[in-house]
């Protein structure tokens, strides 16, 4: 009788043992794929950049401009970030504050009166920009390299960009007209493309953004009493930034 029961509770927990392996093993004995682990690390950067402020439609009055020199100067930037790990890939939402800096000169049209078998003296006129803004860029990256306390990785990823117009200085200088302002949309989009190395907790970023979308809304001049003799001013604008940081993960 002793037997007959250890008999039949063998039977009841065998088909629940077979079961359990079959979901640790898969239906056909292979072993269950193991979970990818899921990180999260913060950090923060600073670093400098080279704004290129690329110009198009460019005309005063009649006259299109078409050859314009980009002069560079030094801008620069902090941001704070999250990374979120997941193998080989992150996911990272950063917010940073940047200061972009840039000049164009050209050669000025010639004037309508001036006398036609005389050469004309070119003149050169500048538009220089400084813009603070707050950018919000998410990236998607992959680490190529992942080995120890070292990395390499691409990333990839859009930017929404906000103007602090208030902040932001445009001057326009030796131009024949007086008084021109330059409005700025407040909000724009870039798209940011990099390659990082990590050794340990510090990395070193180099990337490039590329803007997407017009940053003039309008080239204005006072309403003056001689507005109406002067030639109106009209481009499309848009800056690609060029970009080194250093940083650290908490």
């Amino acid at each position: 009788m002793r037997t007959l029961y250890l008999l039949t509770l063998l039977a009841l927990l065998l088909p629940l043992h077979l079961r359990g392996e079959e979901k640790e093993t898969g239906a056909k004995g292979t072993p269950a794929p193991e979970k990818t682990p899921v990180s999260v690390n913060w950090g923060a950067k600073a670093g400098f950049t080279a704004a290129l402020s690329l110009v198009q439609d460019f005309t005063i009055g009649d006259a299109a401009i078409d050859q314009v020199q980009n002069n560079y100067k030094v801008g620069y930037f902090a941001s704070l970030f999250m990374r979120i790990n997941f193998g080989r890939h992150f996911l990272q939402p950063e917010i940073s504050y940047n200061v972009n800096q840039c000049d164009i000169s050209f050669n000025k049209p010639a004037a309508e009166d001036a006398p036609p078998l005389q050469p004309a003296i070119p003149q050169t006129a500048y538009i220089e920009t400084k813009i603070h803004s707050i950018d919000i860029p998410i990236i998607y990256g992959y680490n190529f390299i992942k080995e120890g306390p070292y990395a390499l990785s691409v990333f990839g990823g859009p930017k929404i960009r906000y103007i602090w117009r208030h902040k932001s200085d445009i001057q326009f200088k030796n131009f024949d007209q007086e008084g021109l302002n330059e409005e700025l949309r407040p909000f724009n989009l870039s798209f940011t493309l990099g390659v990082a190395v990590t050794i340990s907790r510090i990395f070193f970023d180099f990337r490039y953004d590329i803007g997407l979308l017009n940053m003039a809304k309008a080239i204005n001049q006072p309403a003056t009493q001689d507005a109406s003799e002067q030639s109106a001013v009209h481009f499309r604008q848009r800056d690609n930034v060029l970009s080194f940081s250093f940083g650290v993960f908490f």
